[in-house]
């Protein structure tokens, strides 16, 4: 699989990375058994590049990747986990103190000295401009206790003030079919500033995969059910914000912009691929079949001018009017 440079971290990681949240909770169960096939599956297909969460099941995403890797030596694998939202989401509580607890919680669910990406876990807006939290952060790096920082954002407008800070090294952030906007000034802006871009929510929650209809139910604790309305966090995580009804619509519209031989999920992952200036996606799986599907999709190449003004097209008549204004 192709490789490209992650930012300012200089590790080189595939275009399709692996996400996991779906190994730790919010998505159903996925027992220890099936995310340890999932991880190798993930990496017999190419994927060097692994992100997660320390509120991840309670760490146990991490931890099963922790557990993996060192059953694995050897294995070039970069691996990226998020902080700071095992606290109330007050920007007091982004401190170099709590920092160091989440920091050490982490390195020992993921069995390492050296975090290698430690990104802030989508903080209230006003912590991406405080320099304090930066200082803590340069902080860690120098101590050896990470090696490299990002964010995690929702909104675009976060992200932008972000990039004001130099040591950045990646951002995180929604980007898909039915989510244009970060290709506006995001993208470009990272580009320029040599920050890495990992694309998270890149199915739209599996909207984009083209298997759901108005009869698909989801688990009681599938956060496709409980946050449906945003009630336990940010709605743009789920489905990508997009109403599910006008997204069932718009699958199949994109559906029909797909050529043969690729999938629906494969031809919305190979479309932020072929983005200037994304540096990895990361689509979850929970089936090791997800995996390989997912990790095939950096393979199929440009799809061509007609899928590309076709999304263009779909997100203007669909979801611009509700979507670009919050995000």
């Amino acid at each position: 699989m192709e490789q490209r440079t992650l930012g300012k971290t200089a590790r080189s990681v595939s275009t399709v990375g692996l996400g996991t949240w779906q190994l730790g909770a919010d998505w159903g169960d996925v027992d220890l058994n099936d995310a340890t096939a999932i991880l190798h599956a993930a990496v017999d297909s190419g994927i060097t590049f692994f992100d997660t969460a320390d509120v991840y099941g309670d760490g146990r995403s991490e931890q099963t990747i922790g557990a993996f890797l060192a059953d694995n030596p050897g294995m070039d694998i970069t691996v990226a986990t998020k902080m700071g939202r095992r606290v109330e989401q007050k920007p007091e509580n982004y401190t170099l103190a709590n920092f160091r607890q989440w920091i050490d919680r982490s390195r020992t669910n993921l069995r390492v000295d050296t975090l290698d990406l430690v990104q802030l876990h989508c903080p209230p807006s006003s912590v991406y401009s405080d320099a304090e939290v930066y200082d803590a952060l340069d902080t860690l790096v120098s101590e050896g206790a990470i090696r490299n920082y990002g964010v995690s954002v929702e909104r675009t407008d976060e992200a932008l003030a972000a990039l004001k800070h130099g040591n950045i090294a990646t951002i995180q952030i929604i980007l898909n079919a039915f989510r244009l906007k970060p290709l506006d000034e995001v993208l470009p802006a990272a580009k320029e500033a040599g920050v890495g871009i990992i694309v998270r929510v890149p199915l739209a929650s599996g909207l984009l995969s083209g298997k759901y209809s108005k009869d698909t139910t989801f688990a009681e604790n599938d956060h496709r059910n409980y946050n449906i309305s945003g009630s336990a966090f940010d709605v743009g995580e789920t489905f990508s914000g997009v109403d599910f009804n006008t997204g069932l619509t718009a699958v199949k519209e994109f559906e029909g912009l797909v050529p043969d031989g690729v999938t629906t999920a494969q031809a919305a992952i190979a479309w932020i691929v072929a983005q200037d200036g994304v540096s990895t996606v990361i689509p979850g799986a929970r089936t090791v079949e997800q995996a390989r599907a997912n990790a095939a999709a950096a393979d199929t190449g440009d799809l061509g001018a007609r899928l590309n003004d076709g999304v263009r097209d779909i997100y203007d008549r669909h979801f611009r009017e509700a979507i670009h204004p919050r995000w």
